[in-house]
Formats: C-alpha cells, sequence, structure tokens
C-alpha cells in the first residue's frame, strides 16, 4: 500500500509541474528533491542463530564489490569451502569472486592451529577484508554460515540485487557446545526424493547441525536397498500411509545423499528400527515372523503392533546382512537401531534381541545409537542413547536413563515435547500430530539440554537432536513449515553456550531470520510469540 502511494504521489507532482510550465509559470524548487535515503546498516555481527561464543564489534565494515576476491589456502579442502561460498555469493551479487591462494584482501579462509576445536571458527571483518579462521574446513564451513547471515537477506535470493553487501566490523569467536547436532527426517512414513532430502540438508547446514539421522524403515516401509533381501525394498517399500506408491533409495542414492551432507558437513545417521516398527520386513520376508506367515503391507499409523521373531535364527541372519551392508555404505561413526515402542517383544526377549544385535553393529565397525528404551535392556560399551520422553511424565523411565547415564551411556536429548518437529503448533496448525502436547516457539527454545534430565552428569549429555515424524508429511513445503522456525531454536541449544540462551534475545534474532527465509524460498510458521519483520 505505501508503494503504491509514494507512486501516486510522484506522479502528481510531475503532473503539477509540467501543468506550472505549460501555463508559462516556472517555479524554481517548487518540487523539491526528495531526500537521500540513509545509507544501509549492516547486519550487527550478535544478529545471528546460533548466537556465537563471543562477538567484539567494532571498526569500518568490509564491504564486498565487484573486485572482491576469495582467497583460500592450497587445501583441496579449504578450496571446497571457498567454491560453495562463492556458489552462495555469486548469484545475488553478480560478482566474479574468484577463489584464488593468492592476493590480499577479501574473503580470507585460512587453516591455523588454535583452541576453537573440531568445529569453532574466528571471523574477523575490518576495511580491508574479512578473514575466517579455524583448524579444519568444518570449521571453515561453519564460519561462511555466520558470514552469510551478516550480509543482506536478500543475497540469499539467487537472483542479481544491487547490494550494498557490508560485513559490520568487528571480532566473532565461536565453537559449539556440543559435538552432537543433529536432525532426524522420516522417510518411511512417507518417502522423500533423494533432491528433497538435500534440500532439507541445505536449511540444516545453514544453522551447523552436524548430524542427519535419517530414519529408513518402519511398519509403513522400508527404504534402503539391500541386496541380499532384495524385497525390504521392492516390496517394503512399495506403499506409505494413507496407500501410495511409497519409494526407497538405490545404493547410489544412498551414497549421494551421504556425499552430499558430507560436502555440508553432515554425517548421515541411519536407522533401522527393530525389533518392533517392522512391519514393512515382516510383510515382505514370512520367516522372519514366529508363525511363518507374512502379514499384509500397513499404511496407517498406530505403533507397537509389530514385532521381529527373537527365537529364530533367521532373524539375525537378517540383523547381519541388513547391518553389514547400510555399514559399508555409510562412512560415518553411527548407525541407529531404534528400539522404541517394541510393545509386542517380551522384556526378556528385547533384552536378548539387544545383546546379539549391539555386537553386530560394533563388528562393522560402527558405534550403537538407540531410542531410550535401549537403557532398559544393556547397552553396549560406547552405545548413546536417545530420549524423547516428555516433561513431568516417566519418572521411573527418566531414572532408567540416569543410571544408564551415570554407568557410561551417553544421550542425545529429544524430548518429544520440546524437540519433535511434527508436534502442532497450535490446535489449529494444519499438520502435524499432538499426542506430546502443542509446542510453540518458545516451549521448542526454553529449555537447557544440560539441566533436562535429573541425575544425569553434565558430561553425559553428548548433543540434541530434532526429529520429523512424517505421518503427515508428503512434500517439501510440509517439512519446512513443521520444522521452520523450531529447528533453529534446537539448533542454538546444541551449539551455543547456555549463558547466551534467552528467549527475549532470541526471538529477535530469530525474527531477522524470516527475510532470509523469504528469500531462499522456505516455508515457515509465522508465529505470533516472534517480532517477525513485515513483508
Amino acid at each position: 500500500m505505501r508503494r503504491n502511494h509514494a507512486t501516486t504521489s510522484r506522479t502528481s507532482r510531475v503532473l503539477g509541474s509540467l501543468l506550472l510550465l505549460t501555463a508559462g509559470v516556472l517555479t524554481l524548487g517548487a518540487t523539491p528533491a526528495a531526500p537521500a535515503a540513509p545509507a544501509a546498516a549492516p547486519v550487527p555481527l550478535d544478529r545471528v542463530v546460533p548466537a556465537p561464543a563471543s562477538v567484539v564489534p567494532g571498526g569500518a565494515p568490509y564491504r564486498i564489490t565487484r573486485a572482491t576476491g576469495i582467497r583460500v589456502d592450497d587445501s583441496a579442502g579449504v578450496r571446497r569451502v571457498g567454491a560453495y561460498l562463492a556458489g552462495v555469493l555469486r548469484p545475488s551479487t553478480g560478482y566474479p569472486l574468484p577463489v584464488t591462494d593468492h592476493g590480499s584482501g577479501g574473503v580470507r579462509l585460512h587453516l591455523s592451529a588454535g583452541d576453537l576445536g573440531a568445529e569453532g571458527y574466528r571471523l574477523h571483518s575490518g576495511a580491508d577484508g574479512v578473514t575466517v579462521t579455524a583448524s579444519t574446513p568444518a570449521g571453515l564451513f561453519h564460519g561462511v554460515q555466520t558470514l552469510r547471515q551478516l550480509l543482506p537477506a536478500a543475497v540469499e535470493s539467487g537472483t542479481v540485487r544491487s547490494g550494498p553487501w557490508l560485513v559490520a566490523g568487528g571480532t566473532v569467536r565461536d565453537r559449539p557446545r556440543y559435538a552432537y547436532r543433529g536432525a532426524m527426517l522420516d522417510v518411511a512414513r512417507h518417502f522423500f526424493t533423494v533432491a528433497q532430502v538435500e534440500r532439507y540438508i541445505d536449511q540444516l547446514a545453514l544453522y551447523k547441525v552436524n548430524e542427519l539421522h535419517l530414519h529408513l524403515s518402519d511398519d509403513q516401509g522400508w527404504r534402503i536397498a539391500v541386496d541380499s533381501w532384495p524385497r525390504l525394498a521392492s516390496y517394503g517399500g512399495s506403499t506409505q500411509v494413507g496407500g501410495g506408491r511409497g519409494g526407497f533409495y538405490t545404493k547410489a542414492d544412498y551414497r549421494e545423499i551421504v556425499r552430499y551432507a558430507a560436502s555440508r558437513y553432515l554425517e548421515v545417521v541411519p536407522e533401522i528400527d527393530m525389533p518392533g516398527h517392522t512391519d514393512a520386513a515382516l510383510a515382505s520376508y514370512a520367516k522372519l515372523n514366529c508363525d511363518g506367515v507374512a502379514p499384509p503391507l500397513y499404511t496407517g499409523t498406530a505403533v507397537g503392533f509389530s514385532s521381529l521373531c527373537v527365537a529364530r535364527q533367521a532373524t539375525y541372519d537378517f540383523v547381519d546382512d541388513v547391518v553389514r551392508e547400510l555399514a559399508a555404505l555409510t562412512p560415518g561413526r553411527y548407525l541407529h537401531i531404534g528400539g522404541d515402542e517394541a510393545h509386542s517383544t517380551p522384556h526378556a526377549d528385547y533384552v536378548t534381541f539387544m545383546d546379539r544385535v549391539q555386537p553386530v553393529v560394533a563388528a562393522y565397525g560402527k558405534k550403537v545409537i538407540g531410542w531410550h528404551q535401549l537403557t532398559g535392556a544393556r547397552p553396549a560399551r560406547g552405545a548413546l542413547a536417545q530420549y524423547w520422553g516428555l516433561d513431568g511424565t516417566g519418572a521411573a523411565e527418566k531414572a532408567q536413563v540416569a543410571k544408564a547415564a551415570r554407568n557410561g551411556t551417553g544421550l542425545i536429548l529429544s524430548p518429544a515435547d520440546r524437540a519433535y518437529l511434527d508436534m502442532r503448533y497450535t490446535r489449529s496448525t494444519r499438520l502435524g500430530t499432538d499426542w506430546a502436547g502443542l509446542v510453540e516457539v518458545r516451549r521448542a527454545y526454553d529449555w537447557n539440554p544440560g539441566a533436562y534430565l535429573p541425575g544425569v552428569p553434565a558430561a553425559a549429555v553428548r548433543g540434541v537432536e530434532a526429529p520429523l515424524w512424517s505421518e503427515t508429511l508428503r512434500k517439501s513445503a510440509d517439512i519446512e513449515y513443521m520444522a521452520f522456525p523450531r529447528l533453529a531454536g534446537t539448533a542454538e541449544l546444541g551449539w551455543s553456550p547456555a549463558a547466551t540462551h534467552d528467549w527475549n534475545r532470541y526471538r529477535t534474532r530469530l525474527a531477522a531470520q524470516g527475510p532470509r527465509w523469504d528469500a531462499l524460498g522456505i516455508t515457515y510458521y509465522r508465529s505470533p510469540q516472534v517480532p517477525w519483520p513485515r513483508r
């Protein structure tokens, strides 16, 4: 509306001047020139998500121009980060931004030993240039994500804009609070293509998430090809929640996801949920059932009704083959074996199953992750348990988890009423479920992982993860609407020092992400709890 009004006013002034000239009247200064627009101010160094560990503003900003180059060390890893940065900036600036290992000024990416750990970085900006320093390419990549947020949101638009492209002067020193900062995508309830997964990876990388947990199997679908058990994918992967044709990843598809994630410094954590959540496998092979009869494929949303047959040797042949093939495809450290909601598996059988399966994972060079029900069995040495319980409930289960943590089991925290991205924001949210309650943006942010579970040593908490279950999600826009803005909050809880966590300051920084998401084409929920800028 303001734009239309301004156009009308300018038109009226021009017509008025023409009328005066036509009447032979010339009045100098009758239409004074509009004052020049104020120079755009750079984004403040502390206006980023996740909040940096240390910010010292000061000095002149750096302006990216057509003459700017991206200077990198003579290292393949650093050159890749430089090429990534150039790929982000070129479409919107229209500048060549050559990536080079010589010259001076511009944007420099430099490896140097220091005290910032494997993922930390230092970013210094001044009139002569911007330097990002880290001890690893991963640290440089995270520093580049901060640099992106210090530029105007229009830099994400992909179409040439006029700028100016200013980076505020000063120094940021930053490193993560936790080594494990994850997001889980359920591709089993509804299948998502390689391109859709890669789009989500790009969004995760912007907020320094470093673990992509893929939920590859469930009652409704099996999503990864296994050569030794081909019907798992061809038949077990043929449907999804509500029906439809489902889908699965070939081994080449999965390798591409792993490659792409690694290019954004995310490690893929594959999950094969067992002994429950296994109807797709049971329907594919009758011999995995205790009665030798394969059930029909399942397209509903109930849980807890399926179980592998713990007494059958065929079950362990199946587990060995699946783990062997999946481990060979996965360069990352972890393999998730699920273990939740095994309501149809007697407890003694559950313990027996976990005692036999965990060593298989270790035999193929991976560390076990399981949902926190694993702590009701005997977690293997070095295993991680992923906690998904609720505030105020499950006291006995929490005590069991705390005991395991005190005995050396590491924890990943994903409380469902805080971190589950598929929970509805409000009663009117068109997607998601609400079995864990309604989770608005403040509730998703306003908790402290280091002090969340009573009786758990702080050192046992290895990180946080934001799971996104897909019963109601069918397309990328659905993923984005449920993930954003809450994903940014979980990412900050995992990265930023506890001392920086403050809802009122965070909501202001979060609001500044809105124009960036608009420019990136991300569909998101404009929570009334956040003071978003007007569009």
